[in-house]
């Protein structure tokens, strides 16, 4: 069994690697490569913590798409049991439809999903034989904790990343040494999104409806608004 894990984890190795070795250093393609495979390698915590990482970078970095974009893809992600391979999806699309329309954002798009989740079998084959021995390490568990903490840290991050930009039309990111601090306008407040966002959170944290309730309470509150609003 230990063999077969090895050999089906390599194959994944190099299945992932060869577009890699292939586009790197070709404009654009090269970047949509390299990006996502380094967030497969180096992100953990489960599809919230990976999306924070994804919004700061195409957004802030490669400019692919705008903050308004991400917020789009996030919400139609959510309409599904999958959001985070649509959300990757969404971003590599967007990023190959700017750079050469549509046939370019479909292969961005396929590119995308390609060396985001081909790493993922190699790490669950070649580390399967090893996850018994580790699971009885108590220095592991201990860091294992570490390392729960600090992703809610980075999906509380994530959700003010979100929350400042559906509230706000402008925040400025000031960079304070290697640290970047997001700054609304108080001016660009949007009455709306914000009377929505304190709707949603009174169902939630006052009246305990759950997610799916909120969500209908809250979809049925915004379609009367924009209707009355025109």
């Amino acid at each position: 069994m230990t063999r077969q894990a090895r050999t089906a984890g390599l194959v994944a190795v190099a299945l992932w690697l060869w577009p890699v070795a292939i586009l790197m250093g070709v404009p654009f393609w090269g970047d949509i490569t390299w990006f996502f495979s380094k967030m497969a390698v180096v992100t953990f915590g489960g599809a919230y913590a990976v999306l924070a990482y994804v919004a700061q970078e195409a957004v802030e970095n490669y400019r692919w798409l705008t903050a308004a974009d991400m917020l789009a893809g996030l919400g139609l992600a959510e309409t599904t049991p999958g959001p985070l391979i649509l959300v990757l999806q969404f971003v590599g699309f967007l990023a190959g439809y700017r750079e050469g329309g549509v046939l370019a954002g479909l292969g961005a798009s396929l590119l995308t999903v390609w060396v985001t989740f081909a790493p993922c079998f190699a790490w669950i084959f070649l580390g399967a034989p090893f996850v018994e021995t580790l699971h009885r390490q108590p220095r592991l568990k201990g860091a294992l904790a570490g390392v729960t903490a600090a992703v809610v840290g980075v999906i509380a991050n994530l959700a003010l990343w979100f929350a400042l930009r559906v509230v706000f039309a402008r925040v400025e990111s000031l960079s304070i040494g290697p640290m970047t601090l997001d700054l609304p306008d108080p001016l660009s407040l949007v009455p709306d999104a914000a009377a929505l966002s304190a709707l949603a959170a009174v169902c939630l944290f006052v009246l305990k409806l759950g997610v799916p309730r909120t969500l209908a309470v809250t979809a049925a509150a915004g379609f009367a608004a924009r209707t009355l609003i025109g």
